[in-house]
């Protein structure tokens, strides 16, 4: 899987797993992704991601399960896109003004809520009670039992 984040205000970022793990055991202070205002390294995207999944695991997310995705900041999509793939959960990319088939929930941010469908239960990046949880949640690695407790509550 390759991510690519381009944007005129961004720097535009390739990542690949195997990039992602050999620069965070070898670099792991390298720049993975930037925008005009901020820089994560491998290390940074690695905890970021861990903290994000664990929230997208206590909505649902999890092996085989599709996640709406509806962001644009590359950081932010960056990091929501690892996230996603650290659960086993599938992302499709959703576009304002689009139908969503087949996910169980969706994350985007305030910006383009108003734009998206209201059949699903959106997880907004910027709302208050999300960044609380985010950021005061854990950011140790996703392991396969914090997946199979998802299974179980399926």
């Amino acid at each position: 899987m390759t991510t690519l984040i381009e944007s005129p205000a961004e720097t535009v970022v390739q990542l690949r797993p195997s990039a992602v793990s050999a620069h965070a055991v070898n670099d792991p202070t390298a720049v993975a992704v930037s925008a005009a205002d901020c820089e994560l390294t491998y290390r940074e995207l690695d905890l970021w991601s861990n903290r994000l999944a664990r929230l997208l695991l206590a909505r649902g997310a999890g092996p085989g399960v599709r996640v709406a995705v509806a962001v644009t900041p590359a950081v932010e999509a960056t990091v929501t896109e690892w996230a996603i793939a650290k659960t086993g959960a599938v992302a499709v990319a959703v576009a304002p003004g689009t139908a969503v088939h087949g996910a169980t929930f969706g994350v985007t941010t305030k910006a383009l809520r108003g734009e998206l469908a209201d059949s699903l239960n959106w997880l907004m990046l910027d709302d208050r009670t999300t960044l609380v949880h985010y950021m005061t949640g854990s950011d140790a690695p996703i392991t396969d039992a914090d997946r199979a407790i998802v299974r179980e509550i399926a």
